[in-house]
């Protein structure tokens, strides 16, 4: 299984000196490292032979360079300048078998060494060079091949899931899946659009988003990984492999083929679905709705988004009918700060974040006077919260007001922003609407109608009780006779077994109506 902390493929960090010095084959020639052991961790990218004091001039950097020194003893300058040569070069390290050349490690060489930071290492048992060569230059073959491989394959599943028509984040997943670490994917202002891996690294990496964006930013090496993404001469955002533990010529081509696919991903969708950034609000809102991840979890992420909320109020906010980008643009016109997010039925969620000095009520209404001019509707908010673990509850608090407000009867005045106390009854039943008691009391109540299975009965009910019990208003709007209306109605009352003239009786029947078709919705 792989982890967070485990490649999926060319998981072996890149061939440093340190993994050269621990072969079996180099053990044995009783390696003893005597200057610049301190940068032991430099990648090894060839390993060459060399005698002459200008080695340099044949090296391209990277190289672990294996010598016995038999040109250059005697002579303390050539030996000054064979480090500096490899110095300049930038060769990985070099590696002196001791021998009749020199029986000791020469001092002249070992001091350049340090002050050059070159990692020198003396054989202290004679060593044949070639089988050194030959170990070393397998082993990197068979990474590069790797690689080559894991390039194939990532391009090959992003590139099927793309046709397949998967979303973003399936995309997302399968890149942490070959990269074992977290993925994250920001716009050009560093703000987080989306993120994958295991969720604990991921939130960790977002704990402290602010000092690793900037980091990343400025080409941030120990595994943080950045590729561009863009296209017809223009930047969208960045993907970020966040701590990869494989070699870094592997981790860069890996991301460079995610973010070839993310690219393809945004181009062929053409602006028909949702924007990244609607896909980021709308999966962060629908984790802080559903309750499945704690609030105080979800933290770091909305910060990592952008939304402000160190000493902030909360408004929660569902508007029927509008789409997202309309309410996002006079968020933007407004200067207020906020997530939007679509939801399923046509209407969009909104969580507007409010310096907690000014008045959340007020500035919510001038939100709504804004996005209403004109064009009417109303918006159910709920109540400002003061804390971000409230948050959630104001979300199923507001999806609630509005689903009342959508059954509440034709032509009832409602304000512009409506709220929990204007849907009355309507409304507590909502929010009660998945309580088991509830649920059986509507059963118990309406079983006579809904056994039979009464859909014209049971619409003549809801029109008669909605309109407090009006025969002749009722009769009218059912387009029947009042004699026609008073048979169904003692049909309504002998099946029920109640008398609906009574009220309290009535009342009963009205709630269990009311907590059905809220139970239907």
């Amino acid at each position: 299984m792989t982890t967070a902390s485990e490649p999926r493929h060319g998981g072996e960090p890149a061939l440093s000196v340190r993994h050269v010095l621990a072969l079996e084959r180099v053990l044995a020639g009783e390696p003893e490292v005597v200057a610049g052991a301190g940068h032991l961790d430099r990648p090894v990218r060839w390993v060459h032979v060399a005698e002459a004091a200008d080695v340099g001039v044949m090296l391209s950097g990277g190289e672990m360079v294996l010598t016995t020194g038999v040109l250059l003893a005697g002579d303390e300058a050539k030996q000054a300048e064979y480090i500096q040569s490899l110095h300049r070069a930038e060769a990985a390290a070099v590696v002196l078998g001791l021998g009749r050349a020199f029986p000791t490690p020469p001092e002249v060489m070992r001091r350049a060494a340090e002050r050059c930071g070159l990692p020198m290492v003396v054989l202290h048992r004679p060593f044949p060079f070639a089988e050194l060569t030959e170990e070393v230059q397998c082993r990197l073959v068979r990474r590069k091949f790797a690689a080559v491989s894991l390039s194939e394959t990532v391009r090959t599943e992003l590139t099927a899931l793309i046709t397949a028509g998967s979303p973003l984040q399936r995309l997302l997943d399968e890149v942490a899946r070959h990269s074992g670490c977290p993925v994250v994917l920001t716009n050009l202002a560093h703000r987080v659009l989306a993120t994958a891996g295991e969720r604990s690294s991921v939130d960790d990496v977002l704990r402290d988003w602010e000092r690793i964006a900037r980091q990343a930013g400025a080409g941030a090496g120990g595994g943080w990984i950045s590729a561009e993404l863009g296209g017809r001469g223009e930047r969208w955002g960045r993907l970020l492999l966040c701590g990869y533990r494989g070699g870094p010529a592997t981790g860069r081509l890996l991301a460079d083929r995610a973010a070839e696919a993310l690219v393809l991903h945004r181009m062929l969708g053409g602006g028909a679905g949702p924007s990244w950034e609607e896909e980021s609000a709308q999966s962060l809102l629908t984790d802080l709705v559903s309750g499945a991840v704690p609030a105080r979890q979800l933290l770091p992420r909305a910060r990592a988004a952008g939304l402000p909320v160190n000493r902030r109020t909360f408004v929660p906010l569902v508007v029927p009918g509008r789409a997202a980008d309309e309410l996002d643009r006079v968020l933007r016109l407004l200067g207020m700060s906020g997530l939007v997010a679509e939801l399923a039925d046509g209407a969009a969620a909104v969580l507007l974040s409010l310096p907690r000095d000014q008045d959340a009520e007020a500035l919510t209404g001038h939100f709504a006077a804004r996005l209403h001019a004109g064009a009417g509707g109303v918006i159910a908010a709920a109540a400002p919260r003061g804390a971000w673990e409230d948050v959630p509850a104001g979300l199923r608090e507001a999806r609630h007001v509005a689903d009342a407000v959508a059954d509440s009867s034709a032509g009832r005045e409602l304000p512009a922003v409506v709220r929990l106390k204007d849907v009355h009854l309507r409304g507590l039943i909502r929010l009660l609407r998945d309580d088991p008691q509830v649920q059986s009391f509507a059963e118990r109540e309406l079983d006579g109608l809904l056994r039979e299975a009464e859909p014209e009965l049971l619409n003549v009910l809801r029109t008669y009780l909605a309109t407090g019990r009006n025969k002749s208003r009722t009769a009218r709007l059912h387009h029947v006779s009042r004699p026609a209306l008073y048979r169904r109605l003692e049909s309504i009352q002998a099946r029920l077994g109640v008398d609906l003239d009574d009220f309290e009786q009535a009342a009963s029947v009205h709630i269990a109506l009311l907590a059905h078709d809220a139970q239907q919705g």
